[in-house]
């Protein structure tokens, strides 16, 4: 293991070294008369709100699990901040937004290692702001997008394991799935499917792949016990964090400060709101308390429902979204909880199902091409993505945790699930009673 871990590091120094290239930044570049100030400075600011969204999850999924998971849950999305933003650099950017190999992927040479990525407009993907700025904030969505999928394994998956996962997953499903929503040239794109900022991309996807690896590593040995969640109030924290990200997340999918964003905010925040009331109201229908955590659970289903059509649709229609959104997911939760399906977090009813909601309801209130203006052809061709991306998505995750299976098995022995992946996958501990000999003994028992 050791000897692993020098590899990787090894390998990082020749990363940095190999990307001493000229990355585009000539000095002219930033007096592109194309560039617009206004445009800069609030996609400057909606690239940090989409980045503290994965802090934002972190604490959202560590407030839910048990006290001897949290460290490891939250370091999950964490790290992704590490690795996906690296790759992004080398090839990822390409491999989205590159020069369209059949509007399926993009060509991996375009802008590898950032290569052509500069300080001035580009007229395709970034005609008023920087080029480089375009690419920072598209970072963001690809940062986020595996961190989403780590509630689903959360408590039982090997982090090592999980490091190699994303790598690929990133640039065999994210990626290409960007390429083909969001390059002009893009097959979904072209076909005249509307995502304006991620409900494929980001939340169908991550809500399919996180169904594959619930399904491949089975149930946790705790699953169907009565749990209880580690830290509401970091639940209630990290969905403050989210919905404040959020707005860089939908408003900034405009590219500018324009009326497009200014209805993208409006929409994130309304949708989100009335989703985090339908999801309490419908649980004190049921029978059950209102709790902090099903308001957060609401209030980020309708934030993910809302994603697609946050700049096609109406105030009114994103409040139907919001509630429609939050009722759906709420039913999911809770057939999905009779079943033997253990996604700790309910990654999928919540993203996935939120998604593919907000998805088929952009087909149908989409301005001027929605089904409710007597257009057909938009609705239809959503739900045909909503199949295509779903099956596309699902497969290839499954694959590829059966590839990092594989290599390193994903899933920690009973003995270290017993012990918590705190412990036994990083060393730490948030009781103040284990000793450091303690953790070395635990650490050995788990290997």
């Amino acid at each position: 293991m050791k000897n692993k871990w020098i590899a990787a590091f090894v390998l990082l120094i020749l990363l940095a070294f190999v990307s001493l290239t000229d990355t585009g930044f000539a000095a002219e570049s930033f007096s592109d008369p194309n560039i617009n100030g206004a445009d800069t400075a609030w996609m400057l600011a909606a690239t940090g709100l989409v980045l503290l969204m994965t802090p934002g999850l972190s604490f959202f999924y560590g407030g839910m699990v048990s006290r001897k998971n949290v460290i490891s849950t939250m370091l999950q999305s964490f790290i992704c901040m590490g690795i996906i933003t690296l790759l992004w650099v080398v090839v990822g950017f390409s491999l989205a937004f590159g020069d369209s190999i059949g509007g399926f992927v993009g060509d991996p040479r375009t802008y590898a290692f950032f290569k052509g990525v500069g300080g001035a407009t580009q007229a395709d993907l970034a005609p008023t702001i920087p080029f480089v700025l375009f690419a920072l904030f598209q970072m963001k969505f690809a940062i986020i997008t595996p961190a989403l999928i780590t509630g689903s394994f959360a408590e039982r998956v090997r982090f090592s394991s999980f490091m190699l996962f994303i790598i690929p997953f990133s640039l065999l499903v994210y990626s290409p799935l960007a390429h083909m929503t969001w390059h002009p040239e893009g097959f979904l794109r072209q076909w005249g499917v509307l995502d304006f900022a991620g409900g494929t991309v980001v939340h169908m996807s991550a809500g399919f792949a996180a169904i594959s690896a619930a399904l491949l590593l089975g149930r946790r040995k705790s699953h169907g016990l009565a749990h209880k969640p580690y830290n509401v109030p970091f639940v209630l924290l990290g969905t403050g964090l989210l919905w404040f990200g959020w707005f860089g997340f939908n408003a900034g999918s405009a590219l500018g400060a324009n009326a497009d964003a200014a209805l993208a905010f409006a929409t994130t925040t309304i949708a989100s709101a009335a989703a985090m009331m339908a999801w309490v109201l419908y649980d004190a229908a049921m029978g059950r308390k209102v709790s902090g955590l099903g308001a957060s659970i609401g209030a980020v289903v309708g934030l993910v429902a809302i994603t697609p059509a946050a700049g096609f649709v109406t105030v009114g229609q994103s409040l139907f979204i919001g509630v429609a959104a939050a009722i759906v997911s709420n039913i999911v939760v809770y057939y999905k909880n009779k079943t033997g399906i253990d996604d700790t977090l309910d990654v999928f009813p919540c993203h996935g199902v939120g998604g593919i909601v907000g998805m088929i309801l952009t087909g149908v209130f989409a301005q001027d091409v929605g089904l409710i203006y007597g257009e057909w052809e938009t609705f239809l061709k959503h739900l045909a993505a909503v199949f295509l991306v779903g099956g596309f998505t699902f497969g290839l995750s499954y694959l590829l945790f059966k590839v990092s299976n594989f290599f390193i098995p994903m899933r920690v022995k009973d003995v270290a699930e017993d012990y918590g992946l705190d412990i036994t996958q990083h060393g730490e501990s948030l009781s103040k009673s284990t000793t450091p000999e303690k953790i070395a003994e635990m650490i050995k028992e788990a290997g």
